[in-house]
């Protein structure tokens, strides 16, 4: 089986499961959950090898298992909860050969696992003792289910042996080996004593080994808070809670606390986690991990601090490197969010206990005293667009599109080319459109993340208020990171407005591209779209923007990783403003994905992952070969290079 067959079937049932949930009245989230994550395993068969080998073992357990509750209900052992005797006929031969082939599931997914865990080595996998024992008793359990089928088989000799088809293999190899009727009726007890005896050990091994996962898994995937994954949990009635954050392992919700034994040391959250692969001191595992063996010292073991602390047991690497960019919260087949943990300590440190590295105080002092991260006074927000012609709305006024411009493209002088060229194009298209300048506040977002929950509340209260005295059909936004927090964190403080990326606008207004020369020459030649984090994986905004340079003629190649599984550019969850280690910067990184194409643009559609490519090229010294720029500048470049040839044909005609 190919990974494009796995994957495809996969995507087969993720639709399957959608359709049928939409269908559905009532708890349809949960539904949902059950029929796509739980028993169709999608997120597990992302990866196509671990995804396979864990189907098989799954579907091969549940299928024995619901196999041996059949038969035992129809031995009149619980009456008078006993089964209808239907496996008769038809039906016995087909629960027949479905055991069989349960089985022989298992014992392939083992071997896969074996292999896998063994041979090839995976460097992000880790193997303990219990990994090994789960591995041993579930390939035990049906390698002795059918030797004792073998052995029945042999002392009975039914006409329909052929549909047990492993029992009657193994029958035939017994009656080959000279075991008669009698000695396999003397022997089969024993094997179906050891099949049980095996059984009862693996649900008693549950809560002690790896193997709680088969329970709490599921429950942890089927009680999740069902909020957009971008969005962080708001904290209630802020000036009155008397816990703000986490400090000990025991404020965590009960919720976290299964999600923390629902971890399944898989590795992939590490594989795909841009400030491990950088090399930073922090792992989305370990985090989970030692969050998990702090709850079990201090909730159900005696030892360890009673207390819960967490302050000593974790390091402030492993709190402040998050870039929030959740890639290993779509990766988690068991729906663990690492980052609500990150966010949670980062609220103690900061509302609490005050302790938080220096760079990110003077982040959040500048958003205390003027309203911005860059600590510019708040009056010139709007100096940006002098001599543009953009209308600053004032309460009361009427627009089509509200454009909320967001601290970068304020105070940055790199990014207010951006905003330039962006205004001049909606001007172009005819857009009717305003800002609210000296009005419009941050979003709150950077703060929300650097654990300053307050300030964020703060400013959306402020915006909101701002926004509902305007009249308008939309806000847009060229930040992704105020994109989120407008669409998907203000109905948390009351705000529900329609929302749209910068790049979804453009897309929906058809620029007129017919005027582009047909032979798509032009500046941009070999250029690569980065996916924004906050745009991409967390709103799955994707072929917007990059429909947007096919139409301007732009020649796309497209970096390794990209679409769900780009690499974050390391502006995220307050990085922008961190110190980092010159040999851990994770701009640099992805920097290498772009040299790898031989890219000599790269695209993007957000203020932070301009400025982190713009610093890696220049810190490489690369300026000469590979520029940075945003899609607005593109789509301005292009059109203006285009309308100069047009003109050139006109007056040669």
């Amino acid at each position: 089986m190919t990974t494009e067959t796995i994957h495809a079937s996969r995507n087969k049932i993720i639709d399957w499961g959608k359709a049928l949930v939409q269908k559905t009245n009532g708890s349809k989230v949960v539904v949902g959950d059950l029929l796509v994550n739980v028993l169709g395993q999608a997120r597990v068969l992302r990866k196509a090898y671990p995804g396979l080998m864990h189907l098989l073992i799954f579907w091969g357990v549940s299928l024995q298992i619901v196999g041996t509750i059949i038969n035992i209900l129809q031995m009149g052992l619980f009456f008078p909860f006993t089964a209808p005797e239907f496996l008769k006929g038809n039906a016995y031969l087909i629960y027949e050969l479905t055991m069989d082939l349960a089985g022989v599931a298992i014992l392939l997914g083992v071997l896969m696992a074996a292999s896998r865990r063994f041979v090839l080595r995976p460097k992000t996998l880790e193997t303990r003792w219990d990994d090994v024992y789960a591995l041993v008793l579930l390939a035990s359990i049906p390698l002795v289910g059918f030797t004792m089928e073998g052995f029945r088989l042999v002392s009975t000799n039914p006409p329909w042996a052929a549909w047990s088809p492993v029992g009657n293999m193994i029958a035939n190899g017994l009656r080959s080996a000279g075991i008669s009727p009698e000695t396999a009726a003397s022997i089969h007890p024993y094997f179906f004593w050891a099949h049980f005896t095996l059984g009862l050990t693996l649900f008693a091994s549950i809560p002690f080994t790896k193997l709680r996962h088969l329970f709490i898994t599921p429950l942890n995937i089927l009680t999740r808070p069902h909020r957009p994954a971008s969005s962080l949990q708001k904290i209630e009635n802020l000036e009155e809670a008397e816990v703000l954050g986490v400090g000990k392992v025991q404020e965590f919700s009960a919720w976290q606390l299964i999600s923390f034994d629902a971890c399944l040391r898989c590795g992939r959250c590490e594989e795909a986690c841009p400030a491990f692969n950088s090399g930073m001191a922090y792992s989305p595992r370990q985090l989970i991990q030692t969050l998990r063996r702090v709850t079990h010292e201090t909730l159900i073991t005696p030892n360890g601090k009673p207390d819960g602390e967490l302050s000593e047991t974790l390091s402030e690497s492993m709190i402040w490197s998050c870039t929030t960019c959740g890639a290993c919260v779509t990766r988690c087949p068991a729906f663990v969010n690492p980052i609500d943990e990150v966010i949670d300590l980062r609220r103690y440190a900061t509302l609490t206990t005050g302790k938080l590295p220096k760079s990110a105080a003077d982040a959040l002092r500048n958003f205390e005293r003027q309203g911005n991260p860059w600590g510019m006074p708040a009056e010139d927000r709007s100096l940006w667009a002098e001599g543009l012609g953009v209308r600053e709305l004032a309460p009361g006024d009427e627009t089509d599109v509200l454009l909320f411009l967001g601290c970068a493209f304020a105070y940055d002088e790199r990014n207010k080319k951006v905003a330039q060229s962006f205004a001049r194009l909606l001007q172009r298209l005819g857009v009717d459109f305003g800002i609210l300048g000296i009005d419009e506040t941050c979003c709150g977002e950077t703060a929300r993340r650097l654990g300053h929950e307050y300030l964020f509340q703060v400013f959306a209260e402020q915006n909101i208020q701002m926004f509902n005295q305007i009249k308008f059909k939309r806000i847009v936004t060229q930040c992704p990171h105020c994109f989120n927090t407008l669409k998907n964190e203000y109905p948390q403080m009351g705000g529900n407005f329609t929302v749209l990326h910068y790049t979804e606008l453009l897309h929906e207004l058809r620029i007129p591209w017919s005027i582009l020369d047909r032979d798509g020459k032009g500046t941009f030649q070999k250029v690569t779209y980065h996916d924004s984090c906050y745009l991409g994986r967390y709103n799955q905004i994707y072929e917007a923007p990059r429909r947007l340079l096919q139409q301007a003629k732009v020649h796309l190649k497209e970096m390794p990783r990209h679409h769900e599984n780009s690499f974050c550019c390391g502006g995220g969850g307050g990085q922008m403003w961190m110190e980092t280690d010159a040999e851990t910067r994770i701009n640099h990184h992805r920097l290498q994905d772009a040299l790898k194409i031989q890219a000599d643009t790269v695209a993007t559609a957000c203020p932070y992952c301009l400025l982190m490519f713009d610093d890696a090229i220049r810190s490489k010294g690369l300026g000469e070969n590979l520029k940075v720029f945003d899609i607005a500048e593109i789509l301005e470049r292009q059109l203006a290079q285009h309308e100069e040839v047009l003109n050139e044909r006109l007056l040669e005609s």
